[in-house]
């Protein structure tokens, strides 16, 4: 399995967010018809505050996006078996 891994954080809101959001549901999808290639995203921050309900939908449709607190609760360990 080859693994794309995508980290952010982010500190305070606005419409990179959203851009950001959209993007990498869209780049999950793509990268679900591809065999042996998963998209995994790791993002955090009070900035998602404001754009919550783009983060939900992204959340709804990707099987890999995860928090610090995920890493903190070794969701790694989870992932890369």
């Amino acid at each position: 399995m080859i693994y794309a891994i995508e980290t952010n954080f982010y500190a305070s809101g606005g419409s990179k967010l959203n851009e950001t959001a959209r993007s990498y549901k869209m780049l999950a999808q793509e990268a679900h018809t591809v065999d042996g290639f998963e998209f995994v995203w790791f993002t955090d921050g009070l900035g998602w505050k404001s754009a919550r309900g783009n983060l939900r939908e992204t959340f709804d449709s990707m099987e890999h996006i995860y928090s610090i607190d995920d890493l903190e609760n070794a969701v790694v360990n989870e992932i890369f078996k």
